[in-house]
Parts: structure tokens; C-alpha cells; sequence
């Protein structure tokens, strides 16, 4: 399965003053060192992480990544997605190159501009 998630803290963190400019990027780091260690293929981009395994690992790395994230704030917030589709594997890539194959495919044939 692939999950595509973001989490973020909200509020003042408690005994905190959190970031002036209200930057999440410390506590975004916190999560991603999650992800990173997990051992799992994944990618972050500016605004989601995307992760690759097994149901149970997959939700274990978000459950940890959403608690390193706790506190950074009086609130987390955690969007989600997921693409479950049994029996593939490599498809954090294979789903981008199919897609850009297309495109390439589209685009020869006149119908890109």
C-alpha cells in the first residue's frame, strides 16, 4: 500500500512559544526522522510524505510520526490517503514512471500542446 500524509502541530506547545514566524518545519523534521528511520520506501515532497509497506508498518510509522510531532503543540493535525492495492510493490515509482511514460506517449502523438 502507499499512504501519503501530512501532519502538523497546531497551537502553542505546552510551556512553549513555538516558532515566531509560525513555521512547522522543526516539528516536520521530527516526523520525517520517523519515516527515515522506519526503513521503508518513501518520499517527501513541500507538502506530503509517502510511504510504501505493509498495512501494519505503514500505520505504525504514521502513529509515530504523528506522536513526534504531539510536542510541537497543543494539536496535531493529520491528513491521510492511501492507495491500497494488493499483490504490487514498487509503485511509489512504478505509479510515476507509468505516468510519465504517458505523457511522453500523449505528447508525441500531438496530443500535449
Amino acid at each position: 500500500m502507499l499512504v501519503a500524509f501530512s501532519v502538523a502541530p497546531s497551537g502553542q506547545p505546552q510551556g512553549g512559544t513555538g516558532n515566531a514566524d509560525g513555521s512547522v518545519h522543526d516539528a516536520v523534521a521530527a516526523a520525517v526522522r520517523v519515516v527515515r528511520d522506519s526503513g521503508l520506501p518513501h518520499r517527501t515532497t513541500s507538502m506530503f510524505t509517502e510511504i510504501e509497506g505493509e498495512w501494519d508498518e505503514v500505520f505504525d510509522v504514521v502513529k509515530r510520526a504523528t506522536d513526534a510531532v504531539a510536542p510541537y503543540g497543543s494539536r496535531v493535525s493529520l491528513v491521510l490517503k492511501a492507495d491500497i492495492r494488493l499483490g504490487y510493490s514498487g509503485e511509489l515509482d512504478g505509479k510515476i514512471e507509468r505516468l510519465e511514460a504517458a505523457v511522453d506517449r500523449q505528447k508525441a502523438e500531438g496530443g500535449l500542446g
